[in-house]
């Protein structure tokens, strides 16, 4: 299996990450995320009552917005928060998303 695509550390658009938090079930990731390392995909089953298909669409957006990373093991899929990459290119952002966030209850 080949690992999919991410944009570079230089691609990463306010734009898109911005509309990669826009969503509640991604926010909720995000913030799952940035609470561990790395998580594996299928612990995201049933964030917000998604379906499969949903939840690989809205995980396939977070992998594009480059908010996250996905590592490949054998037929298992790894995701992880992009925070220094992000932090390097929009300094300040990504923290105080994930608190307020986590502070309105957004988060688990």
């Amino acid at each position: 299996m080949r690992p999919p695509p991410h944009p570079d550390r230089g691609q990463l658009s306010l734009a898109a990450v911005l509309h990669g938090l826009s969503d509640p079930a991604r926010l909720e990731i995000v913030c799952m995320l940035a609470a561990a390392p790395e998580r594996a995909c299928t612990d995201f089953h049933g964030v917000g009552g998604l379906t499969v298909p949903t939840l690989s669409h809205h995980l396939r957006v977070l992998r594009e917005a480059g908010l996250t990373h996905t590592r490949t093991d054998g037929r298992r899929r790894y995701l992880s928060l992009r925070r220094e990459d992000l932090e390097f290119r929009f300094p300040g952002l990504i923290g105080p998303v994930i608190e307020a966030a986590g502070a309105a209850g957004t988060a688990r």
